[in-house]
């Protein structure tokens, strides 16, 4: 699999996933047209943001998203409405139901998932080895987890905990259970080379649902997952530079 650039708009259907793999630090004038796509709440919440590089991400990936669902929905960007689930996990509202989305975003690059009549998780989180310590997987990690990770080699542990810390994020978003589904709650696959997987649940994790597991493309520097509700589906994987990011039309 590749990230591939698009030459016509691609059409999503039901049996097909998009995710969408894009910068956060774009040219002056994107970053101006994507400001002008957010609604108040969003400005606010941009404000509020300490360093002026992080409110500028907040505000591209925001506007990239208003972009990109603007145009599968026929739709002005500006005026999409968004509501949270019971757990924070965001949807459109008023427009067309049937679309699901997920959105994440570390450093310097953001992913953006798209679907339509099932659910979707999408994580995105940069390689950093300050953070890959034992502590904090024993802390969040399950047990079978913490024990894969110990055996790995030790040039391979920074990329097996992000692997694990990837896909449980994607499965958590997926579901839109938040802090209501814990870490330690169910078991994902996370050794270098291994095909992303969910390999068990337990307690409030089961729900009888089928979900699948996926890997994207590799991003240097970077681990990334999916999770994707239902049977198995076409994962198409897109960068997002074809679309003029910001533009305010259907």
């Amino acid at each position: 699999m590749e990230w591939t650039s698009p030459t016509t708009r691609p059409t999503l259907t039901p049996g097909s996933v998009h995710v969408w793999l894009g910068q956060l630090e774009p040219p002056p004038e994107v970053l101006r047209r994507c400001a002008a796509l957010l609604s108040a709440d969003e400005q606010q919440r941009a404000a509020r943001f300490y360093f002026p590089r992080d409110a500028n991400r907040f505000t591209v990936a925001r506007g990239t998203l208003r972009t990109l669902l603007g145009h599968y929905l026929g739709e002005a960007p500006h005026s999409l409405r968004f509501v949270e689930g019971t757990h924070g996990k965001p949807a459109l509202a008023g427009s067309d139901v049937s679309l699901h989305f997920n959105i994440s975003h570390s450093h310097q690059l953001a992913l953006v998932a798209v679907a339509r009549e099932r659910e979707v998780g999408v994580d995105i989180e940069r390689l950093r080895p300050e953070v890959a310590g034992e502590k904090i997987a024993e802390r969040f990690f399950s047990t079978a987890e913490v024990a894969t990770l110990r055996a790995l080699p030790t040039e391979q542990q920074v990329e097996g905990f992000f692997n694990c810390w990837a896909r449980k994020e994607a499965y958590i978003k997926g579901r839109g259970l938040g802090l209501a589904l814990q870490l330690d709650a169910f078991d994902v696959s996370l050794v270098p080379g291994q095909p992303a997987a969910l390999l068990a649940t337990r307690g409030p994790a089961q729900d009888g649902r089928q979900w699948q597991l996926y890997d994207l493309p590799a991003v240097p520097g970077y681990a990334a997952a999916l999770a994707v509700e239902g049977a198995p589906v076409l994962v198409q994987n897109w960068h997002w530079n074809w679309f003029e990011i910001g533009e305010d039309r259907a």
